[in-house]
């Protein structure tokens, strides 16, 4: 199954939007009023020339303190490497700016797994004379040390770990880092389930790297190691429960197109299958496909 990477972004920086500015642009931190906050509607882009669409990930309506106007924060996950991407920043922010009229402030957060040297301007320009020079706000998210991040209590620092700059052979340090953070933060359950469930989409240790994990747990001091190791044992708990949980749904649902398929080998009709097993005809016709 492919991963929504853009969902994940948006869902976890929706949740900690303080949080995500505070920690990575301190200085814009000390002018948003962030008493005042809403999230608005996903705004659809067509590029008509290329037959696409666009989807913005993320608007904030907010203000600056001591202001009366409302400002934009639009921000913009890439999970993948775009040469135009700069291009495609500037016309967000032309449409964004026609519809709404307000200022508006543009980031974008470079998720994927390569270092680059990403741009953070497009610019139109003539021998004779710069037309355009627009600039965008950015996050590169590879290019952060990771264990620079591990002293803050910041829950999208915690979570952000899994896609900043680690090696092979930190991945165990990696996860039991994050592991303090999160007992740590102590969140409620929603939002930390929220982070746990950010962090393993990018970084799923193997078998082997879950029991290094578990030994070196094991000596931590013993107040922190009994909070981290209760973590690891209930997050182990959900994860088993959740798969009996799918299993069942599919086996249930290979016993129904058993039963439905040879139903129909005895000659009955879709209609006769629908009203014997509370199936709609529609459900029943999937199930003979």
């Amino acid at each position: 199954m492919s991963i929504d990477h853009d969902r994940l972004f948006k869902e976890l920086i929706q949740t900690f939007f303080e949080e995500f500015i505070v920690l990575f642009f301190p200085a814009m931190h000390e002018h948003i009023d962030f008493q005042h906050l809403s999230f608005l509607s996903e705004e659809l882009f067509t590029d008509v020339t290329a037959g696409e669409k666009y989807r913005v990930d993320l608007l904030v309506e907010t203000k600056l303190k001591g202001e009366d106007g409302l400002v934009i924060v639009h921000i913009e996950n890439q999970s993948y490497v775009q040469p135009s991407f700069p291009e495609r920043m500037f016309i967000y922010f032309s449409r964004l700016f026609e519809k709404y009229r307000k200022n508006i402030v543009p980031i974008a957060v470079f998720s994927y797994d390569t270092i680059r040297d990403e741009p953070s301007t497009f610019t139109l320009q003539f021998p004779f004379g710069r037309v355009l020079d627009f600039r965008f706000f950015t996050v590169e998210l590879r290019k952060q040390n990771w264990r620079n991040y591990i002293r803050q209590d910041n829950p999208i620092a915690a979570a952000l770990l899994s896609k900043m700059g680690y090696t092979e052979s930190e991945r165990v340090e990696l996860k039991k880092q994050f592991l303090r953070m999160l007992v740590r933060l102590e969140l409620d359950e929603a939002k930390q389930r929220l982070l746990f469930g950010f962090f393993e989409t990018y970084v799923k240790l193997s078998d082997e790297e879950e029991r290094r994990l578990r030994s070196e747990v094991n000596e931590m001091e013993t107040k922190e190691k009994d909070k981290v190791m209760e973590l690891i044992i209930s997050y182990e708990q959900k994860a088993l429960e959740k798969g009996r949980e799918e299993g069942m749904k599919q086996g249930i649902k290979q016993g129904m197109k058993r039963l439905v398929q040879t139903m129909a080998k005895k000659g009955m009709s879709v209609k006769d299958i629908a009203n014997v097993t509370d199936l709609s005809e529609e459900e029943v016709e999937r199930l003979l496909e």
